[in-house]
């Protein structure tokens, strides 16, 4: 939706209203949560695939203007947002903009801890993981074996958009690995016509000892997944560890099952980090959102 529209469906809601409703209280607030897909400080405005509002307006991807850019800090494609929107009879914009936080793996709080101390001692200082990507760097290759056995790299998919997660087959809890998955099924319907041709997934194991090509072949096999356009990705420990963590990937086992980060990752066609997004917080129609809009970027 552009935002010439959005304005005329606010004021088509405010005529509709009731007289009293409106002259009682003219404008109105929303709590809104969604997925930031584009952003524009020169212009104020940030554009995100948002989940529905009760009793205002479906869910859609729509931009939304803010009153100062600075309030744009910060922001990237993929992150999960919280705001209120504000509506006024002839205008509206997005206020108290606040980043959801993910904080949670596979076990309890304890685990979660020790997930992130050991993150910190891998990066040898707190902060940023090293060799971790930030969002606008260039994504160092990386090269893996697919369910097929095929070496792949992933340079060799320069010039178009790749999209990667990360699993492991054994998870067996419906809301972390498997619907990290079960988004790229969507994402595979969705852009069927750009699969291979514009549009690449990957899926790589951070469990290579058990997860073995023939294994993530299997695993492939429930999403139907096309080999050649979505390719399920193992390899040397060594290979899969340097992999994983480009984009800020720790797992580690722990009482016969693994604690994980959870991050899905969107290449633009450049080769550099769109997005990192972390945790499952999000919905596969918001992740899509994201990505057919790095579909369409124009080259910077």
């Amino acid at each position: 939706m552009t935002m010439w529209a959005f304005r005329l469906l606010v004021a088509l809601l405010f005529l509709l209203a009731p007289v009293h409703a409106r002259a009682g209280q003219r404008t109105k607030e929303y709590p809104v949560t969604g997925m930031i897909v584009s952003i524009a400080p020169a212009a104020k405005t940030f554009t995100a695939s948002i989940q529905a509002i009760p009793n205002f307006m479906a869910a859609m991807t729509m931009p939304f203007e803010v009153r100062q850019a600075s309030e744009l800090q910060g922001l990237t494609p993929g992150t999960v947002v919280s705001f209120t929107l504000v509506v006024e009879p002839n205008t509206s914009y997005a206020t108290r903009i606040a980043v959801v936080p993910y904080s949670n793996t596979e076990q309890d709080p304890f685990s979660a801890n020790r997930l992130k101390l050991l993150s910190d001692i891998a990066a040898g200082k707190q902060g940023r993981p090293a060799e971790m990507v930030a969002v606008g760097g260039p994504v160092p290759d990386f090269s893996l074996v697919d369910q097929k056995r095929r070496p792949t790299s992933l340079s060799q998919f320069r010039g178009k958009v790749v999209v990667a997660n990360f699993i492991y087959t054994t998870c067996a809890l419906p809301n972390f690995c498997l619907r990290l998955a079960n988004n790229f099924g969507v994402l595979q319907k969705r852009f069927a016509a750009q699969m291979g041709k514009d549009l690449v997934l990957l899926t790589i194991t951070f469990d290579p000892t058990h997860d073995t090509p023939e294994v993530m072949a299997q695993y492939a096999s429930q999403w139907s997944a096309n080999a050649d356009t979505w390719r399920f990705l193992t390899g040397p420990a060594t290979d899969v560890e340097r992999a994983c963590r480009l984009f800020g990937v720790h797992a580690f086992a722990t009482e016969g099952l693994m604690d994980h980060s959870l991050h899905t990752a969107i290449i633009g066609r450049d080769g550099r980090l769109v997005a990192n997004i972390e945790g499952n917080q999000f919905t596969a129609t918001q992740l899509g959102d994201v990505v057919a809009a790095t579909l369409t970027a124009l080259p910077k």
